[in-house]
């Protein structure tokens, strides 16, 4: 299960890359690219256990601080090269055949997809808070490529109080970016994100902290560890 949910997010974050003019490479153990990326999202993703670390910093664009490698397997020490350990994270796995939770919240939400660049824009808002230039990283492009899926909660006056992306990669449906804003349960977002996906494929994504018990009380299990790391150019 891991590599299947290695692989969707680091297509997800290609598909990220390309909706900005940015697409990176897939080699056997690693995804890269070889420009710096859309803010938030890594400038490698290991594929495989056995990626060392040439095989991430050679792709990757070191020329100032600031690019993050995904360490998919827990497995990199990038310390001694300039690396700070950002955070830790874990993988997590819902079976396929599992029911949604029930999406009985108290805020009611209406769930859909996003089809529309102004509908997208208004997701965006949402998920950054209010932030023009965070928003700004949700371009319309996204909404034209066939395994992204960006789906909203609307209370019944059409506010989005919640939402997520979700990824498309086969084997699995991966889950991402997911939120729920001020006053929202974020139980009522995953049972609401959980009911837009295909209930015979497997869903993946990955969660750490506060944000993995709403997981887990989603029908989530942790399965594996995950790092990313960040260049400080020491």
């Amino acid at each position: 299960m891991i590599n299947d949910a290695v692989r969707n997010n680091a297509e997800w974050c290609e598909a990220m890359c390309r909706a900005h003019g940015r697409p990176g490479t897939f080699a056997p153990r690693v995804w890269t690219n070889a420009r710096r990326t859309p803010t938030y999202y890594p400038d490698a993703v290991t594929l495989t256990a056995d990626a060392g670390v040439r095989d991430v910093l050679d792709g990757i664009d070191r020329g100032a601080p600031g690019a993050s490698v995904k360490d998919s397997f827990a497995r990199l020490d990038l310390a001694a090269e300039g690396f700070l350990l950002l955070f830790e994270a874990e993988w997590i796995h819902r079976p396929a055949g599992r029911p949604a939770p029930a999406a009985d919240g108290a805020a009611g939400l209406r769930w859909s997809p996003v089809r529309t660049p102004a509908d997208l824009a208004g997701w965006a808002r949402s998920w950054s808070g209010g932030d023009a230039e965070e928003a700004a990283l949700f371009r319309p492009e996204l909404l034209a490529d066939p395994a992204t899926t960006i789906v909203a909660g609307y209370r019944p006056d059409g506010v989005i109080a919640g939402g997520a992306v979700l990824s498309d990669s086969g084997p699995v449906t991966g889950v991402s970016n997911l939120f729920a804003v001020e006053g929202t349960d974020p139980a009522e977002v995953w049972a609401g994100c959980l009911g837009l996906t295909d209930p015979d494929r497997p869903v993946v994504g990955y969660e750490s902290g506060d944000d993995l018990a709403p997981a887990h009380a989603a029908g989530f299990s942790s399965f594996a560890p995950l790092r990313v790391w960040l260049d400080t150019g020491a």
